[in-house]
């Protein structure tokens, strides 16, 4: 098969953002993010897909809009592309209504250029970064299309780990598609022998199952095999799926109720996550490593609580076909709690579950997290006792994604 390749570095037009350096060591950032060249899908795909690959295209407004198959995204508002990567800008729904905010133009530094990247890292005294989708979190929501989709995995995929390949630092996170899970476990081989580090699939199934249920066991068997950790992401989900208690306009149409819909975007991780306890998938994949990110670490304490409960003292727990119960399965380390830099909550909830079992995420360049969180990590680390505050910090994730020590401690 004939890849029309394209250069994986975008260099930014913008400078480095103003930044901090952190006066902790060690720092793993568990979950950043890359924006995806616009060209890439075209560049990257099967040819036999080129036709319906993901484009951004521009309106008679002049305003930007995704294309999936040939078709306008329904879900994703015209000219919210620029704001995709403006963490450090003030006014991110002036970028969303101006013409002469473009994708590409407004992309900050780091976010399309590994070397950028490395810099960043830098900068931030961080060893190292795992690197997740964006576009990737817009787009399944409207592919049902089952080949259309693993199309469009695979080519992200090969960009992601072509774009770290040049760097140890640089962590590829495969996004798999559970819409046909023959192609998603043959996808889930593929990209990790080409070096990705772990896997993320989205909150929700066209089919309307947990991604516990066992028509998916043939994926979470080769996971496990392969030793690699899979992570539930937020996206944006299908409106059957998402809250549409005040209406459910396009995402990023407008800032109406944007406080309320961003606090509850992890919503579907925590569904899918307390779905894997109806299905024991911990049990049936004894050794299978599931993170939890992008949506709190704080929660835990409440959904564990509440599950212990149910399967202690409930007829719940009679039919639960589990081993143990919930909240020992995070003492035993078989998923991964990734909190935001400006939680506090987490010392408690390390010294109760286990420091081993968290990690902290900064989400650049996304908006809706802080772009002050070397300031706010810090913080949360101070709070932290010596041992627990190294693991915490980077160490815990340097076991999962099997970072090479070597390698990035003193490269910065």
């Amino acid at each position: 098969m004939t890849i029309a390749a394209s250069s994986c570095a975008v260099p930014s037009r913008r400078p480095l953002h103003v930044t901090g350096r952190s006066r902790h060591q060690g720092l793993v950032d568990f979950d950043g993010h890359i924006l995806e060249p616009p060209d890439l899908w075209v560049n990257y795909i099967d040819p036999k897909f080129r036709d319906r690959a993901i484009r951004v295209r521009t309106n008679e407004k002049g305003l930007e809009y995704l294309e999936y198959d040939g078709k306008p995204s329904v879900n994703i508002a015209a000219g919210s592309l620029s704001l995709m990567g403006c963490m450090h800008h003030d006014d991110p729904l002036g970028l969303a209504l101006d013409p002469a905010s473009t994708y590409l133009g407004e992309h900050p530094f780091g976010s399309m250029d590994p070397a950028e990247r490395t810099r960043m890292l830098d900068a931030e005294g961080i060893d190292a970064v795992a690197l997740y989708t964006t576009i990737g979190l817009l787009w399944e929501s409207e592919v049902d299309d089952p080949a259309l989709a693993q199309a469009y995995t695979t080519a992200y995929n090969r960009w992601i780990c072509e774009f770290c390949s040049g760097s140890l630092r640089l962590l590829p996170i495969a996004h798999i598609s559970l819409s046909d899970v023959d192609g998603a476990t043959k996808e889930l081989e593929r990209a990790v022998r080409e070096g990705a580090r772990g896997a993320m699939i989205c909150t929700f199934t066209h089919e309307k199952l947990s991604v516990a249920d066992k028509r998916f066991d043939r994926f979470w068997g080769t996971a496990q095999d392969l030793g690699v950790p899979v992570a539930i992401h937020p996206v944006i989900e299908p409106r059957w799926a998402s809250d549409g208690r005040f209406g459910n306009p396009k995402a990023f149409e407008d800032f109406s109720f944007v406080m309320g819909n961003l606090v509850a975007a992890g919503h579907g991780v925590r569904r899918q996550f307390a779905s894997l306890f109806d299905h024991a998938l911990f049990d049936r994949f004894p050794t299978l490593k599931i993170m939890v990110v992008e949506s709190g670490g704080g929660w835990i304490g409440h959904y564990l609580d509440r599950m212990d409960a149910l399967y202690e003292r409930t007829p719940v727990g009679k039919g639960a076909q589990l081993k143990h119960k919930p909240s020992d399965y995070l003492r035993a380390g078989r998923f991964i709690m990734s909190a935001d830099p400006d939680e506090r909550t987490v010392p408690d909830l390390a010294a109760r579950y286990g420091a081993d079992n968290f990690v902290w995420a900064s989400d650049f360049p996304h908006f809706d997290h802080t772009p002050a969180y070397i300031e706010s990590l810090d913080g949360l680390l101070d709070l932290l006792p010596p041992g627990d505050r190294e693991k915490v910090a980077g160490r815990n994730a340097k076991k999962l994604y099997q970072i090479d020590e070597r390698a990035v401690v003193g490269a910065h």
